[in-house]
């Protein structure tokens, strides 16, 4: 275990930013990678961490970005594995993979190691912002870790203490200070107090939900407000009211469930999930070694040679040298 990389992947969760924890589960000599090194891949292909050598990275980068685009997790097999590879033997600088998240990349590289390493991605769970304070605002939180989801409790003006669930409590109204995205729900439940002031923060967010907690007629009356400081037909839109299924008047834990009865099934129906450009930044160039067939990521490539007016680029020293002495038998 490290704990470096692994207090740094607690922070991005906290930031919530996409990226994969790669851990070297299962190695053969030899090889730079060791069994238990760990890394934080990042979305724009950055990695924090070690986990092998030259060969080895670029594939594991291009691997862990595939595992953001599909949130599923991957077992990655590198060089032939003794049989851990169960009985399969791609052709060197080719892949195969199993319907269950396995894939196996035979490398050609100098080096006669292997190593198995485990992609997790970690996507931001979708959150819920609760704006207020009253039992509703507490119900909602507790409801909303219930099932998982990250909730914050903004009360401002009021003190932690006065929450069920002081840990999650903000007492300022400055939503700039959290990472809010289209996996948010904003949840205005001031129950009177300050609700303009809040729905205008909420508006100003890129929340993909923004709901008011209040009967149909304040809703609207507080639409109509909102209309005279400024705002719009495209931002009142945005807002839901009364949030939630509309049960009529029903005690505040049903209040709860009600809300997030209806943000799971707008999250069913594909709504509160971050869209590609907030998980997809702009992705490495990949180039592919014509010696022995392994991923080379362009921006990192040491080995690089011109050839009737083409780039080639390889993974190490050896493959360019071979390369060079003779271009027409990689080339064709």
């Amino acid at each position: 275990m490290n704990v470096d990389v692994l207090a740094r992947a607690v922070e991005l969760r906290r930031l919530r930013q996409p990226f994969v924890l790669a851990s070297v589960i299962w190695r053969r000599a030899p090889s730079s990678g060791q069994q238990g090194s760990q890394a934080v891949i990042l979305s724009d292909g950055t990695v924090r961490g070690w986990l092998g050598g030259a060969c080895a990275e670029p594939t594991v980068i291009i691997e862990a970005l595939a595992c953001l685009d599909h949130g599923q997790p991957r077992l990655l097999c590198l060089g032939l594995s003794d049989g851990r590879d169960r009985n399969r033997s791609p052709a060197l600088g080719q892949t195969d993979e199993d319907s269950d998240g396995l894939r196996s990349i035979a490398m050609a590289c100098d080096s006669e190691g292997a190593m198995e390493i485990y992609l997790e991605p970690n996507l931001p769970a979708p959150q819920v912002v609760v704006i207020g304070r009253s039992p509703a605002v507490d119900a909602i939180a507790a409801v909303a870790t219930a099932i998982g989801w990250d909730a914050v409790i903004i009360d401002d003006g009021g003190q932690p203490d006065d929450h069920e669930r002081p840990e999650l409590v903000r007492t300022s109204l400055d939503l700039s200070s959290l990472t809010i995205d289209q996996a948010t729900a904003v949840v205005v439940a001031t129950q009177g107090h300050y609700d303009d002031v809040a729905l205008a923060a909420a508006l100003g967010t890129d929340a993909g939900y923004i709901g008011l907690v209040a009967s149909a007629k304040r809703a609207q009356a507080m639409s109509d407000y909102l209309r005279t400081q400024g705002f719009g037909d495209d931002d009142l839109i945005r807002i839901s009211a009364p949030a939630g299924f509309d049960l009529g008047r029903i005690p505040n834990r049903e209040i709860a469930a009600a809300v997030l009865a209806d943000l799971v099934a707008r999250r069913a129906e594909g709504q509160l999930a971050l869209d590609s450009a907030g998980v997809s930044q702009e992705r490495p160039e990949e180039a592919v070694d014509p010696v022995c067939g392994m991923s080379v990521l362009v921006s990192d490539a040491r080995y690089h040679t011109l050839h009737d007016g083409s780039d080639y680029y390889f993974c190490a020293a050896g493959c360019q040298q071979r390369f060079e002495a003779e271009p027409a038998v990689f080339v064709s």
